[in-house]
């Protein structure tokens, strides 16, 4: 049992944080917040001078809004402002007087002399954008002042679940941080140069404007690439190829044709580890079976294929993240700290049915809804396609039919949040199923559908592949 004194200091140290945490919020609450007096009435200033009309609408363009001002009385003249400029009136010192007039705000405006003061500021609204941005970064400043200090306060009552609780955090902060990049309308011509840049590189077939291509002709043919904000589904019954696909989707994005720009790839593996799959990216492009290596049957030429293939992966921008169980919000926070470092052009995740739920008390297919929205939402919010395996139920398989939207386990959500659906498919089943994924029959070469069952903005169909079983990789069917 500790002593008596030693109580006494713990008690004497809790009350000492106690009162250290106090003291840090009082001294929080005493000092000023960022803020710029100068810039907010010089920013007022400009709009009454302009008359309401560029400077405003730079100011909207900017994401400028009432809450962005520090000082309440330039809080309530904004508003004022806003609303006569969506009237379409003009904005002056008297027209505005009158709207304050109107809304029963002069009061709390600091009535004409206040108006007159702030037009008295500047003569000229040349300097507008100046004082947006910095108006602007004090208001963001200010938000992450407060974000920090609500976190503060809800780690000491913190009760829902830990991982909910770091991505609202977390995605607060990549709010307030995507806050700082504002972009305008562009100019026509501007618009028509990067065009014209665009269809020279489309003739020349070296454009990176289609997106992250996928390597395989037809497929390329008819979706130009994986684009950004999409949410690509590949779904397929255990042991068609799927992990395959992905990897040499991922392998060809990395290490692009035709003098490409390499994209940056993050792939979260939920059922095999990373070195697993850096061993079967190695055999697939070295053209190694890797049955061969398990069995010590490798030549000297085979080795050399294999160290060569090593050296030539090695420093591309392939991120391999195998952490079982993991939540959507834990795959959310990975992919936004390793885009921010290194810019990502894909996410592949497999697969959809292993990502455990944020809520284990709901029902499955309300978890997987949930994911499937959270998946479509981190394409959005990090403008980049996302490439999710996921399984197919067993009706294709008892009814032998191709398989079709329907056929998507477990959730109909999958099917409505997904701008493209690719379903794979074995033309005629071998005896030996089981042998894809691990490498089968030595020379085999198999004819494997690839049915795009749904494409927001393009036509659907079927693509023929070939699948080495060998070496597990996929190629273009050759007809």
């Amino acid at each position: 049992m500790p002593s008596n004194s030693e109580t006494k200091g713990r008690i004497s140290a809790d009350k000492g944080s106690k009162i250290k945490r106090s003291n840090s919020h009082a001294e929080d609450s005493i000092r000023v917040q960022p803020h710029s007096i100068e810039a907010e009435e010089g920013l007022l200033a400009a709009c009454l001078i302009d008359g309401g009309q560029e400077v405003i609408t730079a100011c909207i363009e900017s994401h400028i809004t009432a809450e962005c001002f520090y000082k309440r009385q330039h809080q309530v003249i904004f508003e004022s402002i806003l609303a006569l400029y969506e009237q379409g009136s003009p904005v002056d010192e008297i027209v505005l007087h009158d709207q304050l007039c109107k809304s029963g705000t002069e009061d709390e405006s600091g009535g004409i002399a206040t108006i007159y003061h702030i037009q008295g500021r500047i003569e000229t609204p040349a300097h507008a954008n100046y004082y947006a941005k910095i108006v602007h970064e004090k208001y963001l400043l200010r938000r992450l002042i407060r974000t920090s200090r609500e976190a503060t306060e809800a780690c000491y009552e913190q009760q829902e679940d830990i991982s909910v609780f770091i991505d609202k955090i977390e995605e607060e902060i990549h709010n307030i941080s995507s806050g700082r990049v504002v972009q305008a309308a562009i100019p026509i011509d501007k618009s028509l140069d990067e065009a014209v840049v665009d269809i020279h590189a489309l003739l020349n077939g070296r454009s990176d404007a289609d997106g992250v291509l996928s390597g395989f002709r037809d497929l390329d043919g008819m979706t130009y690439g994986f684009h950004p904000g999409q949410m690509i589904v590949l779904a397929a019954r255990p042991s068609v190829g799927k992990t395959s696909l992905a990897m040499n989707l991922a392998e060809h994005a990395i290490k692009p044709d035709g003098g490409r720009t390499a994209s940056g790839v993050l792939v979260f593996s939920l059922e095999m580890t990373a070195s697993q799959l850096a061993s079967r990216l190695i055999c697939s492009r070295s053209r190694v079976d890797f049955k061969r290596i398990r069995d010590k049957l490798v030549s000297k030429k085979e080795i050399g294929e294999i160290t060569s293939t090593v050296n030539e992966l090695k420093g591309t921008p392939l991120w391999i993240d195998d952490a079982a169980s993991s939540s959507i919000l834990d795959i959310r926070a990975k992919a936004r700290r390793i885009d921010a470092k290194n810019r990502l052009g894909l996410v592949v995740i497999d697969y959809l049915q292993l990502i455990r739920g944020t809520d284990s008390r709901a029902p499955r297919e309300q978890q997987i809804a949930d994911i499937s929205r959270g998946v479509k939402g981190m394409a959005k919010e990090l403008n980049i396609p996302v490439l999710v395996l996921s399984q197919l139920n067993r009706e294709s398989e008892k009814e032998n039919r191709n398989p079709r939207l329907s056929d998507l386990r477990e959730s109909g959500s999958i099917e409505q949040d997904a701008d493209v659906v690719l379903l794979l498919h074995r033309a005629k089943k071998s005896d030996d199923d089981e042998a894809i994924d691990e490498g089968g029959m030595p020379g085999e070469v198999e004819h494997i559908k690839l049915i795009i069952a749904k494409q927001r903005n393009g036509p659907v169909g079927e693509v023929d592949l070939s699948f080495v079983r060998r070496y597990t990789r996929f190629e273009n069917f050759k007809r």
